[in-house]
């Protein structure tokens, strides 16, 4: 009799674990709107974290401490200290520490901060603020305290920053804008202005930068150009490439390519539910070629082109595995990440050097308390191709209080059920 009163609960859906992403916002992404749109897109952002992020100086150690206020998410402060591990009399311990205002939380675009280092500039207010409603920005960098202040050469070189303001535009498909260098009276001219266009998946666009001995428009050094073609949404979880193509001021040509994957692995973790089947991973492939087309540099028998092949693992949330080949040198650098409050990272690089094949190292540790991340459970049809258990999921309430993320979610572009650092990061230009 029991037995026809009594039903056993059903078994909740299989699910695939989903790692937050070691780093959101990478640190070079939370300043971007300080430069021009036509220096960040093209692949360049994301190139720059792949080849740079947790790749060590050789023979140099990096501390830094990211920290926000429990009852202010608004304001963060990040402070850094850099130096070789076998100080010579001539090398310095450098520090510096960065003070940042945040009018949302969870939009980079809108901050104030105030920059102070041991080096110049010792004091430094950068500011930006953009409205998405029109699309129109303003943004400044003004250096308040300097060691020396030195005045404009003849040519209109200057060996020390004045300052700049600029004002852009930005939306989907467009973006344009121009950078002024208001406090140095001798130069009139305007330091960059850049237009980018998107149609569909193909990005154009040109930047002029000019020259003090010849700024007139016809001069060709005056102008950079590049062209795209890429796709994927800009979520972590969705797999996204671009391929580009620049020429640098009629001198410089550059050809890179850059491709986010999402994976997929069976796991059987004892520390997990039985109904967790597998676990996502993130893999990075990036490639960049720079030659010269200006026959100067070959008669000056300087390396007229350079290449570099880089990758990173990232196989669950504690573990980052990266590294890179170039002509000159070869890398490796591991991080580990544990998610404690704060959390904590400790990274090893090591360099070889192909000239005189010595491996040099590299370490860093970083502590933070700028978010709280942890593991998303997923619907096993996320990649993994098994039944649809979408009815069963959407009623299920988990341990973390939300059901789990599904495919057909992502591919529609309905990204607001998800944290914040798994939707795309935005939607400008």
């Amino acid at each position: 009799m029991w037995k026809w009163l009594w039903k056993e609960p059903e078994a909740p859906p299989p699910v695939v674990l989903v790692p937050p992403l070691f780093d959101f916002p990478p640190l070079a992404a939370r300043t971007r709107m300080l430069e021009s749109s036509y220096d960040v897109l093209f692949g360049k952002l994301a190139l720059r974290c792949l080849f740079n992020d947790y790749f060590q100086q050789a023979r140099h150690f990096t501390t830094r401490i990211m920290l926000k206020p429990i009852d202010d998410p608004h304001v963060d402060l990040i402070a850094t200290v850099s130096g070789p591990l076998d100080r010579k009399p001539e090398e310095n311990i450098i520090g510096n520490a960065l003070f940042r205002w945040q009018s949302d939380v969870n939009d980079p675009h809108t901050f104030v901060d105030l920059y102070v280092s041991t080096l110049n500039p010792i004091l430094q207010m950068r500011s930006s603020a953009y409205y998405p409603k029109y699309g129109f920005g303003a943004f400044g960098v003004f250096p308040l305290l300097l060691k020396k202040r030195c005045v404009l050469f003849d040519d209109g070189e200057s060996s020390q920053d004045y300052g700049l303001m600029g004002l852009r535009y930005g939306s989907g498909n467009l973006s344009f804008g121009v950078t002024l260098m208001p406090f140095a009276i001798k130069d009139e001219l305007p330091k960059c202005a850049w237009l980018v266009s998107r149609m569909g998946r193909v990005t154009a666009g040109v930047q002029y930068e000019p020259q003090h001995k010849n700024a007139k428009l016809s001069n060709l050094m005056n102008w950079s150009c590049a062209l795209g073609y890429g796709g994927g949404s800009g979520s972590p979880l969705s797999p996204s490439f671009n391929f580009n193509l620049e020429l640098v001021k009629s001198s410089q040509f550059i050809a890179s390519f850059y491709q986010h994957m999402v994976v997929q692995r069976r796991v059987k973790n004892p520390l997990e539910e039985n109904a967790v089947v597998g676990i996502t991973n993130y893999i990075d492939f990036g490639f960049e070629l720079q030659t010269s087309v200006d026959d100067a540099i070959a008669a000056n028998n300087i390396s007229d082109s350079n290449f570099q092949i880089g990758a990173s693992w990232q196989a669950n949330k504690n573990f980052l595995l990266k590294a890179k080949v170039g002509p000159r040198s070869s890398s490796m650098a591991f991080a580990f990440k544990s998610w404690w409050k704060p959390s904590f990272t400790f990274s090893i690089s090591a360099t070889r050097d192909r000239a005189d094949g010595k491996m040099q190292y590299g370490f860093g540790i970083q502590s933070e308390s700028l978010r709280e991340a942890s593991y998303q459970r997923a619907d096993p049809n996320f990649v993994m191709l098994t039944p649809n258990k979408e009815h069963l999921a959407e009623g299920i309430v988990w341990e973390t209080g939300k059901r789990p993320m599904l495919q057909s979610d992502i591919d529609a572009g309905h990204f607001d059920g998800l944290p914040r650092e798994l939707r795309p990061f935005d939607r400008i230009l």
